[in-house]
C-alpha cells in the first residue's frame, strides 16, 4: 500500500531473526519459490517484521518480495472506513479478496514470470495496480491480519499480540482514529484472527520472541 508508514524497531528485528534461524531448508533455497505469511492484529508489527524479513532474505542472497493484505482490500481504505460506520457488519475477511490474493500465490509457486495486483493509494483513497517480476524471486514475503487463512503457504507466522497489547504500536503509527468505533472493530476483528493461531507453524510471543507453533518440530 502506498503511502504506508513503517516504524522498525529492535524487537521487530529480533523477531524476524528468530523467525529465520526456525525456517527450513526450503526457505533458504536461493533457486526455489517459498511463501511465508505474518498474521496478527493490528498494530501487531506485521509490516515491520514483513520489511526485515525480506531484507533478511536478501542478506542471504535470496531475491523477495513483499505482499500487503492491506492492497487486496476490496474497497480503498477511507471508503471502506465509511462503510463500517454505515454496517459494523461490514467488518470481516470479506472486506479482503483473499481468493485473488491466494490465486497470486498459486500463481507464484507454480513458476509465473510476474503478476499484476491491487496497489492501493492511501491518500488518494483509490485503488490502482502495479506488475511484479517475479523472476528471481525465491521468497515472498505476505503480510496481514487474514493471511494465515491463505491456501499456497509454505510457512504461517501468527504474531500473539491483542488489539489491547497494540495499542501505543498503533498510536504511534497513527494511521486511524484511536476512538471507541475503532475499538469495536478490532474488537470484531481479534474474534476473527485469535482463532487463526491453531494454525500457525511459528508463533511470535507477546515478547516478540519466534517460537515453533506448540513447541513442535516443523515438518520438512
Amino acid at each position: 500500500m502506498r503511502g504506508d508508514r513503517l516504524i522498525i524497531k529492535d524487537y521487530h528485528r529480533e523477531a524476524a531473526r528468530g523467525v529465520m534461524e526456525l525456517l527450513d531448508g526450503d526457505a533458504l533455497d536461493p533457486g526455489g519459490r517459498y511463501v511465508m505469511t505474518v498474521a496478527g492484529e493490528s498494530g501487531a508489527g506485521k509490516s515491520e517484521i514483513a520489511a526485515v524479513l525480506a531484507e533478511l532474505f536478501e542478506a542471504r542472497g535470496i531475491g523477495s518480495v513483499i505482499l500487503q493484505q492491506d492492497d487486496y482490500f476490496v474497497y480503498p481504505p477511507k471508503t471502506n472506513a465509511e462503510m463500517r460506520w454505515r454496517n459494523i457488519g461490514h467488518v470481516g475477511i470479506s472486506e479482503v479478496r483473499l481468493d485473488l490474493l491466494d490465486r497470486h500465490l498459486e500463481e507464484y509457486i507454480g513458476g509465473a514470470g510476474r503478476i499484476e495486483k491491487p496497489l492501493v493509494i492511501f491518500e488518494e483513497d483509490r485503488i490502482d495496480s502495479e506488475q511484479i517480476e517475479l523472476d528471481g524471486i525465491g521468497a515472498l514475503v505476505v503480510e496481514g491480519t487474514y493471511t494465515t487463512a491463505l491456501t499456497y503457504v509454505h510457512r504461517r507466522i501468527f504474531i500473539d499480540r491483542t488489539y489491547i497489547d497494540t495499542r501505543d504500536a498503533r498510536s504511534e503509527r497513527a494511521r486511524e482514529a484511536q476512538d471507541d468505533f475503532l475499538e469495536r472493530v478490532l474488537e470484531i476483528e481479534h474474534g476473527i484472527i485469535s482463532a487463526h493461531k491453531r494454525e500457525a507453524d511459528i508463533i511470535i510471543t507477546r515478547d516478540y520472541e519466534a517460537r515453533k507453533a506448540h513447541g513442535e518440530d516443523i515438518e520438512h
